[in-house]
């Protein structure tokens, strides 16, 4: 994944819109089922997200970014946008925290990758930075699934939940 600035800070920039657009969803989740602490720890993240979204952008100007289409991200799914398996009006509050965390992660080791491969040292250092803010959001998360209870029966072993392909 070797990656110049200009592509990189375009693929950065969308990870994190995605990212914010996730967390508003599952924020809206749980105040629909009364959560108003786990909703109010996603808004955060949503201001977070949007926070390090508009850095990206001021960085970036001036840099001619490139518009990439939905197939030439070189990801399959952004890593910060889960499968949708998790917008189910049932989903409690300790599976939208795992579904966060699941998120967060591969946003870290998107990032950690892209650092690790790249030739150029502004993006090795700049995805650095990012992953090193990943792992806070990965650590914040493991601390509130530490302090959530779990389902008696885990979301997804619900048999009223479809099966997963």
């Amino acid at each position: 994944m070797d990656y110049t600035l200009p592509e990189f800070l375009a693929h950065a920039i969308a990870l994190e819109h995605e990212a914010a657009e996730r967390y508003l969803e599952l924020a809206d989740m749980m105040e629909a089922h009364r959560n108003d602490e786990v909703s109010a720890l996603f808004r955060d993240m949503v201001r977070f997200s949007r926070l390090h979204h508009d850095s990206i952008v001021e960085r970036a100007r001036g840099v001619a970014l490139p518009v990439l289409r939905s197939w030439q991200y070189r990801w399959t799914h952004p890593p910060e946008a889960g499968g949708e398996e998790a917008f189910d009006y049932t989903l409690d509050a300790y599976s939208a925290l795992c579904y966060a965390r699941e998120n967060e992660a591969r946003a870290l080791d998107y990032y950690s990758t892209v650092g690790q491969q790249s030739s150029d040292p502004e993006v090795h250092r700049l995805a650095a930075e990012f992953a090193a803010e990943e792992t806070e959001h990965v650590q914040a998360l493991d601390d509130w699934l530490a302090r959530t209870p779990r389902p008696s029966t885990p979301w997804r072993d619900d048999p009223q939940q479809p099966p997963s392909d």
